[in-house]
């Protein structure tokens, strides 16, 4: 199965997907269109990767548009070798041009496979490496710093509605930090998968893949806290753990804003949204003698070179000491 690329973060608006871009001829907008049909029904695809592909490929026809190309048919290697230089040129990242590359080469194995091209002529095409940058992250002192400042917040409430939104805040903060969850799945956790017994989260993740990701004592007590004063906020009928000020299912945009705002309280701290708690959990895990395939498996990452970039987090933080702290070094 060829690896998913990198795609841009989630958002609630509809893609623009089949929409025919700009100077292509109707043919290669509609064949773009079946595929990310197919993405969808047959390889059970999320709405925001789909988005991503059919952007891909519309850039595509509409630069092979633009240089006489009137049918898919026509890309033979060298057009689409030429598509990527022309990225190169234009200023595109080194991210960009590797998953353009992918839904090319996913994309013409599709077309092939229906008969609709003759030949793959992207079986062959390789783009420059994705640049593996070091994701930004917490240390411990900043983490517990955090927790402090929350703690605190929830001790100075001095209203019951004030006092239910800083427990919400702390609760969702530890959850985040000590399960990995991410932002979706954060929003849309239930109560029914909460595991207070073996303390245990129960998530769909990408691909409505479930997975158990154990949640730690603290998160657990912020958990439990936070839902006795749940029913403050919540709205009838809303089964979601955590709730916006409005009392329905809590936005990942409201979720983004408290973590920023409770990081910016604490001197140094880096400014870290949702991931950045996922990166520091699977970072101190690593650091803890957590191996790469348990952290794999609470992330939930299909791949394990997905979580491999956090060995080079933690080997880059053990040079860095090493260099501090060796007279030779």
């Amino acid at each position: 199965m060829e690896p998913q690329p990198p795609v841009p973060s989630r958002d609630d608006e509809q893609p623009g997907v089949g929409a025919q871009p700009a100077g292509s001829p109707a043919g290669l907008s509609a064949t773009v269109t079946a595929w990310v049909e197919h993405l969808h029904w047959e390889r059970n695809l999320s709405e925001h990767t789909r988005r991503a592909y059919a952007g891909d490929l519309d850039d595509l026809a509409g630069w092979a548009a633009r240089h006489g190309v009137g049918s898919w048919e026509q890309v033979d290697h060298r057009l689409l070798r030429a598509w990527l230089a022309d990225l190169h040129r234009r200023g595109a990242e080194r991210s960009t041009m590797a998953r353009r590359a992918a839904a090319a080469r996913m994309f013409f194995r599709w077309a092939q496979a229906r008969g609709q091209t003759p030949t793959n002529p992207a079986s062959a095409l390789e783009a420059p490496r994705a640049d593996r940058a070091l994701p930004p992250t917490l240390d411990r002192g900043a983490a517990a710093a955090v927790f402090e400042y929350l703690e605190s917040a929830v001790a100075a409430a001095d209203a019951p509605g004030p006092e239910a939104m800083a427990r919400r805040d702390l609760a969702m903060i530890e959850v985040l930090y000590s399960s990995g969850l991410r932002v979706a799945e954060l929003c849309a956790l239930t109560p029914d998968r909460v595991d207070s017994e073996r303390g245990l989260l129960h998530v769909v993740g990408k691909g409505d893949k479930e997975r158990s990701t154990p949640i730690g004592q603290p998160a657990e007590r912020a958990l439990c806290a936070w839902l006795e004063v749940r029913p403050r906020l919540a709205a009838p009928g809303v089964v979601e753990v955590f709730v916006g000020a409005r009392g329905g299912a809590i936005d990942p945009r409201v979720v983004r804003r408290v973590v920023h705002t409770a990081l910016a309280a604490v001197p140094d701290a880096p400014d870290l949204g949702p991931h950045g708690l996922r990166h520091a959990m699977a970072t101190h895990l690593l650091e803890g003698g957590a191996d790469l395939r348990s952290v794999q498996e609470m992330l939930g990452h299909a791949s394990l070179a997905t979580t491999q970039i956090y060995t080079h987090v933690t080997n880059e933080r053990l040079r860095e000491a090493f260099r501090q702290a060796h007279p030779r070094a």
